[in-house]
């Protein structure tokens, strides 16, 4: 199954113009108009896929995973898969069409952590065919038409891993910062469950919205959600900026050749550069499409909203996408590490 953009990357210049853009300031445009489940190892705390599995939450018209219920606040329905498959297409464009930085060689057992509609690891085994791809997840919505050297399992990562020691050569995560509640011990666990040599890479939105110009109003509605999906999810334990810690962590925790790489994600069509506009595009429907979804849980049950009373904000949160004098952009972070050769 190839990704969405699978068949059209970036120019070689366009990608050389984004991988260096948290470096750069982002040129302006001149217009402001829009242009198959199996486990491989029996576990107590890992589910292979039942009917109990297959059963779903609902709530103010979404659908909730089952499994581990309550871990992630965020829907796993029709549409918010269609939005992780564009947030897929989006990190494709900006990085180039790369699915990882760290330096693998031909690796054999890969683990996919927080797999999500599996895009990802369905890609990495089409890349890799002589590699062995786990993709792992809390809710069963991956696929059944995969590569022969994938395959996916229900599991909570942020139980105790059962997976052999020693036994991946990558592992991978993305998109997770905003459900991880103890992300220094998962670094840890990896370590541990990481063959010597073998690399982690960790690949995460930053929301913290921030311009090159200053162009950002005051009571800009978009930051004061990103603001009130921060403290909500304070509530449960979650830290949504975690990502710029990354790099620490995995220093702390042993790894070596820490590396990390920063882009920056703009939100709306409006830099110069086709690349970046098509980006943003991408990073504008991600945020757009998401608010409901994002917003419900977090905001009820974090801050004690209504239903009511998040609907009437968002209403104002999607005008202030409207405004094309407005240059922002998240940042997308990419932070990877090798386990010592030796071992640890």
């Amino acid at each position: 199954m190839p990704s969405p953009v699978a068949q059209s990357p970036p120019k070689a210049e366009e990608a050389e113009a984004v991988a260096h853009q948290a470096e750069t300031t982002i040129e302006v445009g001149g217009s402001e108009s829009d242009t198959g489940y199996e486990s491989e190892w029996a576990s107590s705390v890992s589910t292979s896929v039942s009917s109990s599995v297959r059963d779903y939450t609902f709530e103010n018209g979404r659908r909730y995973h089952k499994y581990s219920e309550g871990r992630y606040l965020f829907p796993n329905d029709e549409s918010e898969q269609e939005r992780e498959d564009m947030k897929h297409a989006m990190v494709l464009n900006l990085c180039g069409g790369r699915l990882h930085y760290a330096p693998l060689d031909n690796p054999q057992s890969v683990l996919d952590i927080g797999t999500g509609t599996g895009i990802w690891a369905i890609d990495f085994g089409d890349e890799y065919p002589s590699a062995s791809v786990l993709g792992v997840d809390l809710s069963p919505i991956q696929p059944s038409w995969v590569p022969p050297n994938v395959k996916f399992m229900v599991d909570d990562a942020e139980s105790p891993w059962i997976y052999p020691i020693n036994n991946f050569d990558f592992i991978h995560l993305r998109h997770l910062a905003s459900s991880l509640k103890d992300t220094p011990a998962l670094i840890n666990q990896a370590m541990v469950n990481l063959k010597p040599g073998g690399w982690i890479e960790m690949q995460e939105l930053y929301f913290d919205l921030s311009s090159d110009d200053d162009s950002i109003p005051e009571a800009h509605a978009f930051s004061k959600w990103l603001t009130f999906v921060r403290q909500g999810l304070e509530t449960f334990g979650v830290d949504l900026l975690s990502p710029a810690k990354t790099q620490d962590r995995l220093k702390d925790a042993g790894f070596e050749n820490v590396t990390e790489r920063i882009f920056k994600v703009p939100i709306g069509t409006w830099p110069k550069n086709q690349t970046l506009a098509k980006v943003g595009l991408y990073g504008q429907a991600m945020c757009v499409d998401g608010l409901q979804g994002n917003s419900m849980k977090t905001f009820t049950k974090g801050l004690g909203w209504t239903a009511d009373e998040v609907e009437v904000f968002l209403v104002d949160v999607r005008d202030s996408f409207k405004d094309r004098k407005v240059h922002s952009y998240l940042t997308f972070r990419v932070c990877y590490g090798q386990k010592p050769v030796g071992g640890v």
